[in-house]
């Protein structure tokens, strides 16, 4: 099984000034506007979602540093293979561009979302 870090998602009260602060202090640079939840934001190489709380999605969410999603182009080995070591799954969400995404629960109430590489 491959990994590769795809993006990190934060969550936030106000994704237009968040940002912009990524932008104005840190150099990132504007990706995409993701229509009616937020942005994409490249600092140096690693992508930023930066959205508020999502309301098709069913897990618990909070507003911070929310997750960190990986790509994999084993997704049902990894999935099977998270479910053996005992690794809570969140929520598997519909098949959405060809691949399968899903949560799962990391210590101290962090999240993982394991998405399959298409």
């Amino acid at each position: 099984m491959a990994f590769a870090v795809q993006h990190v998602h934060l969550k936030t009260r106000d994704p237009r000034a968040t940002a912009q602060f990524y932008i104005d202090n840190f150099g990132a640079t504007m990706k995409a506007d993701i229509p009616g939840r937020g942005f994409q934001v490249d600092l140096h190489g690693l992508q930023l979602n930066i959205t508020s709380i999502i309301d098709s999605q069913k897990h618990e969410q909070h507003y911070g540093i929310e997750h960190i999603a990986v790509q994999t182009d084993d997704y049902a080995g990894t999935l099977a293979r998270l479910k053996q070591q005992g690794v809570r799954v969140l929520e598997e969400l519909p098949v959405n561009n060809g691949r399968h995404v899903c949560f799962v629960e990391a210590p101290d109430g962090a999240q993982m979302e394991v998405i399959e590489k298409v």
